[in-house]
């Protein structure tokens, strides 16, 4: 057996997801659990992940059982895995699978791999339906019957965007959208052929509308109408179909927007009118310095080149039957975007590119016929080269895989170590932050700069060894500089008192406390800034409006052991959300923060029940997306 110690399986854990299991079995000797195939098709389905047999977790810490007969346990997994009847895919070789030693104990440990697009969803026993399951905060879901349909849409359509809608024409596309379309081409391709072809006729050359040879039927590709087509009739095809820009005035995660393109009847709210009126509002402010090329002036930068990347890569790569907008956010010091669907592909190989497996190849041809966007895979390589070129922290990327499934990257325009959040934190930790590792500092400057680090996080910006990053953390927790939230891989290391959002929208802008110039502004503040009271002061002072912040300490220690947890009880957890919610309006994030779980799963899990039982209501019952949605107890309901 090979030795393995417990500093192995802590650098591990915090690397890649993880799960312990006992597998003492009936006679104490050793069995392979069912919950492992449970949690092989999770892993699977999400992003791969290791499963230690032979041990347990107990207040956050591996405590090893061993395995008696490791021999028998092993067989079982290989059996089982093995048995279409029992799980649909194996996805582990022999060196997949490692029989070990920890402290004179056996344990077998699994290192379970990610699924491809074309092997998903693994699932346990012969209904994918209802035998596929997921990884989140906290552990493995089985998937709704929407998420697996969309599954097994992505396994079998290598491109969701070819498909004929038969019953639209021509007539259903934007004249002026496809007329300026026709124009970049021709400004790029001058000589190119096609730009001698009709308009229907170029149509079909890009991709925009098609004949099916077997049914002889003919008509606009999903591809076109997304690119060319009129909101309205994007909605027929496309129900949750949102494009949304919002420019921000200020780094902060708060309502407040100056500038906002949504489709609103003014404009055709198609992918090519969206994209022209964006990228300019993403370019206006950039500095450009003056350069020559030849006799000629340089007018963009790698930046300009890699924000053109991230608007196309968001829209090509988006899933537009997802329920999720496609989100563009410009502040001051980054820029975000946010896509419904995940990454086809898994994060570090999109990242080391040549891997390119677009959702919307006919959207990512139409891009690139004139000129915008790569098809190599080079899209966030080249995005990642623009911001090391200027010295800005790593981009972060990040995939949402419970539902709704999202991918968001954010860009910000901030250094390592900025001269004002050095300042700021000599000032929290006078005269011990200098004596401090880099990478010790580099950790705090991120929770400083971005609210919260992770393993992950640390690892994309610091050069140095993982084991020694899980050591500077552990180190900084021990000094009580940060305090931790979660397990594993989903651990996330903030200051004191200071639990980072944890919404999509959230992340999405961030909370940029230090760029604001103040000490004062990173103190803990309440759930409302003073930007959010006023868009709900219409509740101000009446019974059920959002907590003050004198009471948001008292809820706050009314469901800190709950928070501490990374199980409860369902009825617990649903409990809480009733009582919390009693006699006030508490938005998702709000929920979130105070129970210690992530909003997807509040959500989907207890909200929707509460919701249907009548034991909670919406603050905005007639429009369930409303940015300030808020859920109160029925306090009759729940005596």
């Amino acid at each position: 057996m090979n030795p393995i110690s417990l500093g192995d399986l802590e650098e591990l854990s915090e690397s890649v997801d993880f799960e312990a299991k006992k597998a003492a079995g009936a006679d104490g000797r050793g069995e392979c659990p069912r919950s492992l195939f449970e949690s092989y098709s999770a892993m699977a389905n999400t992003d791969g992940g290791v499963i230690l047999l032979g041990a347990e977790e107990r207040d956050g810490r591996i405590q090893i059982a061993g395995i008696t007969d490791v021999a028998r346990v092993q067989k079982a997994l290989w059996d089982g895995i093995n048995n279409r009847q029992r799980v649909s895919a194996n996805l582990l070789a022999d060196r997949n699978v490692e029989v070990g030693e920890i402290e004179g104990k056996g344990v077998i440990l699994v290192r379970v791999p990610r699924a491809t697009r074309r092997q998903r969803p693994v699932h346990v026993g012969e209904n994918p339906m209802t035998g596929t399951y997921i990884r989140n905060f906290e552990g493995d879901y089985r998937c709704d019957e929407e998420t697996v349909r969309r599954m097994l849409a992505e396994r079998v359509e290598d491109s969701r965007d070819d498909h004929i809608l038969p019953h639209y024409s021509f007539d259903d596309l934007d004249s002026s959208t496809f007329a300026r379309y026709r124009n970049y081409f021709k400004a790029k391709k001058p000589d190119h052929p096609w730009n001698g072809e009709d308009d229907q006729e170029f149509l079909r050359l890009i991709g925009g509308w098609r004949r099916d040879r077997e049914t002889n039927t003919g008509g606009v590709t999903a591809a076109g109408l997304l690119m060319f087509g009129r909101h309205t009739e994007i909605n027929e095809v496309f129900p949750f179909y949102m494009v949304d820009y919002q420019e921000r005035p200020e780094p902060k995660a708060d309502g407040r927007w100056i500038d906002r393109v949504i489709p609103d009847g003014t404009w055709s709210g198609n992918l090519f009118d969206f994209y022209e009126r964006v990228i300019q509002r993403l370019f206006r402010d950039l500095k450009v310095p003056f350069k020559l090329k030849g006799d000629r002036r340089v007018d963009e930068t790698p930046v300009h080149e890699a924000l053109r990347e991230a608007l196309v890569n968001a829209l090509v790569h988006a899933d537009y039957t997802g329920r999720v907008s496609v989100l563009v956010a410009k502040r001051p010091d980054m820029f975000g975007f946010r896509n419904p669907g995940t990454l086809r592909v898994p994060i570090d190989l999109a990242v080391k590119g040549g891997n390119s497996d677009c959702r919307n190849r006919l959207l990512q041809a139409m891009f690139r016929h004139v000129g915008l966007g790569e098809q190599a895979g080079s899209g966030l390589p080249r995005i990642y080269a623009a911001w090391r070129e200027q010295q800005w922290r790593a981009p972060e990327i990040d995939e949402l895989k419970a539902p709704p499934e999202q991918t968001i990257v954010q860009l910000r325009m901030v250094s390592l170590l900025p001269v004002e959040v050095i300042l700021v934190l000599e000032e929290r930790f006078p005269g011990v932050f200098r004596h401090l590792s880099e990478v010790q500092r580099l950790a705090l400057a991120t929770v400083e700069l971005e609210g919260q680090v992770t393993h992950e996080r640390l690892r994309e910006m610091a050069d140095a060894h993982s084991r020694d990053l899980t050591v500077a953390l552990a180190s900084l927790i021990q000094k009580g500089f940060l305090e931790s939230a979660g397990s594993h891989k989903l651990k996330t290391y903030f200051f004191p008192g200071q639990p980072p959002p944890s919404e999509p929208e959230a992340l999405l802008l961030g909370t940029g406390r230090a760029i604001e110039h103040s000490v004062a502004s990173s103190e803990h503040k309440g759930p409302r800034s003073e930007h959010t009271q006023g868009a709900s002061s219409e509740h101000s002072g009446q019974a059920g409006a959002n907590p003050p912040l004198s009471e948001w300490a008292a809820l706050e220690a009314a469901t800190s052991d709950l928070r501490s947890r990374k199980r409860a009880p369902p009825t617990e957890v649903s409990e809480a959300i009733t009582r919390v919610c009693s006699g006030r309006f508490l938005t998702l994030s709000e929920l979130s923060r105070l129970l210690g779980r992530k909003p997807d799963s509040l959500r989907v899990h207890y909200l929707a029940k509460l919701l249907a039982t009548g034991q909670v209501r919406l603050r905005y019952p007639d429009t369930p997306t409303h940015p300030d949605q808020g859920y109160t107890a029925e306090t009759d309901r729940t005596k």
